[in-house]
């Protein structure tokens, strides 16, 4: 199939990290889903121009749950930063015991349904230890019953230049199987804090960013946004948050400082979804033996 002719849903959609990734690759979001009223803001003002249909179509969701799956368009690939709080370190790790953690199950409900050729999910490192391995196993199990390949990689920031660590654990399958598939090998870090603060940094590689705890001072184990450059401590702005997820200059949010990096916390870094992508849609491509 043509690159143009891939098509993606973008789900949990936050601020769009997805989207930009794929479309950036060359394929076409044809619907989306987010609940959270700031980050919807945001998503539409990035994307409106991009993809227009989308909004003007009703195809921008608010509450996935109540979406009939048969009324979504068709699809080649779903996509899906499905909560992670069930799952983090930072929350109470509930897993599938949390009410977030039952959406996983309708993603699988609309790989059922809708039968995609591939799927793209992102969460937290530490759902791979949840319930001792059983939550993942699960979650592998179940897709993998649904006629799916599964592939999962940690994956890190630094692992496509850009100075922060946030690893997570990117999930890959294809319908029917697609053996020969790989992630993207990692590319050399050559951009760093200094680079992303105008200035001498003490530090490389930056934290990665956080949702709550902002603010905290820089000798506190909760700080997450203060650093020393050029021998003043800085807080972190949300120009430079920007750079720290990949995201590009002309990205804009359309509400508070506060609300926009609590939604930095909350997304995904761009660089490593869209290599990661880019392999999805030459899978795609690739003709049929």
């Amino acid at each position: 199939m043509d690159n143009e002719d891939v098509r993606f849903i973008d789900l949990f959609s936050g601020i769009g990290g997805f989207h930009l990734a794929f479309h950036n690759c060359g394929a076409r979001c044809v619907f989306a889903s987010e609940w959270n009223k700031h980050a919807r803001s945001t998503y539409e003002r990035n994307f409106r121009k991009m993809t227009p249909e989308i909004f003007d179509q009703g195809l921008f969701a608010e509450d996935i749950t109540k979406v009939d799956i048969r009324s979504i368009p068709d699809f080649d690939v779903l996509c899906a930063g499905f909560p992670c709080q069930p799952f983090s370190q930072a929350g109470y790790k509930k897993g599938f015991s949390d009410d977030r953690g039952n959406l996983f199950f309708h993603i699988a409900e609309m790989l059922q349904e809708k039968q995609p050729k591939a799927f793209f999910l992102e969460n937290v490192r530490h759902m791979l230890k949840h319930d001792g391995g059983r939550t993942f196993a699960i979650i592998k199990k179940t897709i993998e019953d649904l006629g799916y390949s599964f592939h999962h990689k940690m994956v890190k920031g630094t692992d496509f230049n850009i100075p922060q660590h946030r690893p997570r654990v990117f999930m890959v399958g294809f319908r029917g199987g697609s053996g020969d598939y790989a992630f993207p090998d990692p590319v050399p870090l050559t951009l760093t804090m200094s680079d992303i603060l105008g200035g001498k940094c003490s530090k490389k590689v930056g934290y990665t960013l956080r949702v709550g705890g902002r603010g905290s001072d820089i000798t506190d184990r909760r700080n997450w946004d203060s650093y020393e450059v050029d021998g003043k401590v800085i807080r972190l702005s949300v120009e430079q948050g920007k750079r720290m997820m990949g995201l590009p200059a002309d990205f804009e949010f359309p509400v508070s400082n506060v609300q926009a990096m609590r939604q930095l916390g909350n997304s995904v870094v761009v660089p490593a979804v869209q290599a990661v992508a880019q392999t999805i849609v030459d899978t795609l491509r690739k003709p049929k033996p």
